[in-house]
């Protein structure tokens, strides 16, 4: 018994020296050794011959050529607005065939909405041996079965293991060293200390999920008394940006491990967290957020103005709070490459548990990020309109669609406002349409 127990314990010394060698110690110089760059290269290369063998077998067993759906949408959508749609039924005030633009609108809504499709994992155009995610992907060969066999092994025995005790290495390190730092008194030391840790254990917990990120237009990053805002599809949303800057968080508070971790880093660095009853207090929030800008010499602010994860091919309603607080406002895009795996985290079907388990037995992580230019609200400008053009950009560069509606339809239902301002859009259109055809009578 102790000659296997002196070997198990031999056996996770020479796991944890390697996994220090290899990939924390060149985490801490910012230097990366090239496996994952091979990793990613073998892994492209596996799932272009897995998508030529599913497409060959589709050939086979079909006798017409069948494309595999880009998309899970299920109806064709008719983007006239409501004006054009009415226009050719109606003929002066008020029309009971107005009702059919309507019932329509309802039907497509309740067949698919444009909403809570987002709050689901995208639809792959193929098969990343990963998840079956199209009624195509049967049984196609035995080679294939065999590949993903392998892929099952090589993920949940040798790459879980691995990214599990990089991620603790990763937490605790960030525990230990920004309560480490706390201690010190306020000077460019005790910032640059805490600038590294939080940079170093954000490259240890990329390398746990097997991250290759690339970042474009480097020379837009937020800088000190800024504000950052992008699109949200996931929580690792702040490992993959804090892997290449420091950012002050704001956010909740809450309790068990995050919490640890929450009251840890505030020591070291100036994060915004807010408990519950706080965050209902507008003013108290923007006044918060307003003193931080208000200090130059504070990291940026990382904000993520769509307040849920939406899907990796949308952006949501921006909500104007982070566009009031004023200074200067750095967008940033994220589009992860699903065909490695799902970063999205639909919190309603997953906790947070089974969802980083979901990501760390996937194949990598690999997403781009962009840097967009700097704006500023201008003269006139309401904090909506400066909140939408913010969206739209996002949006522009990521290649992703851009939504009006608001995030926390998620789990609520839908604001009164927004019925009232179809209502009165309909009430505009019938007075002026009214309006135009009593002239035309009564010039005659």
């Amino acid at each position: 018994m102790e000659g296997l127990l002196s070997v198990i314990l031999g056996l996770l010394s020479l796991w944890f020296t390697l996994a220090f060698l290899m990939i924390v110690l060149p985490s801490i110089f910012g230097l990366s050794l090239g496996i994952s760059e091979l990793y990613i290269k073998i892994l492209v290369k596996t799932l272009e011959w897995a998508t030529l063998r599913i497409q060959k077998g589709i050939r086979e067993k079909r006798a017409e050529v069948q494309k595999i759906p880009s998309s899970n949408v299920i109806i064709q959508r008719d983007h006239t607005t409501m004006e054009e749609a009415i226009a050719g039924l109606r003929r002066g005030d008020f029309e009971l065939s107005d009702a059919f633009y309507y019932c329509k609108k309802g039907l497509e809504a309740i067949v698919e909405d444009e909403v809570t499709q987002r709050f689901t994992s995208e639809e792959l155009v193929s098969w990343n041996l990963l998840t079956r995610t199209n009624i195509n992907f049967h049984y196609i060969s035995l080679r294939l079965t065999v590949v993903w066999v392998i892929g099952v092994f090589v993920r949940y025995c040798l790459l879980l293991p691995l990214r599990v005790t990089l991620a603790t290495i990763g937490i605790l390190s960030m525990i230990v060293g920004t309560t480490l730092v706390g201690k010190l008194p306020n000077s460019e030391t005790k910032n640059w200390l805490s600038d590294l840790v939080h940079l170093t254990c954000s490259r240890i917990l990329v390398r746990a999920l097997s991250g290759t990120i690339y970042y474009h237009n480097k020379q837009n990053k937020p800088q000190k008394g800024g504000i950052c805002v992008a699109n949200h599809t996931s929580p690792i949303d702040v490992i993959i940006l804090t892997n290449d800057g420091c950012y002050a968080m704001v956010g909740q508070a809450h309790g068990g491990l995050m919490g640890v971790i929450q009251r840890a880093t505030v020591k070291a660095c100036p994060h915004v967290w807010f408990e519950r009853s706080e965050m209902k207090d507008r003013h108290l929030v923007t006044k918060r957020l307003r003193e931080h800008v208000a200090d130059k010499n504070k990291l940026p602010i990382l904000i993520f103005p769509e307040g849920t994860c939406i899907n990796n091919t949308s952006v949501m309603m921006f909500k104007k709070g982070s566009f009031e607080i004023g200074g200067t406002i750095y967008p940033v895009a994220i589009k992860y490459d699903p065909q490695f795996g799902d970063a999205f985290w639909n919190s309603s079907k997953y906790g947070i548990v089974s969802y980083l388990l979901r990501i760390m037995t996937s194949w990598a992580i690999v997403c781009n990020v962009w840097y967009l230019p700097p704006v500023t609200r201008e003269e006139g400008e309401d904090a909506v309109h400066f909140a939408n053009r913010v969206k739209s950009a996002i949006a522009r560069q990521g290649g992703l669609t851009e939504l009006s509606w608001d995030g926390g339809l998620k789990r609520a239902k839908v604001k009164d406002t927004y019925k009232q301002e179809e209502q009165k859009n309909y009430s505009m259109m019938i007075i002026g349409n009214g309006s135009s055809a009593r002239g035309s009578v009564a010039a005659d």
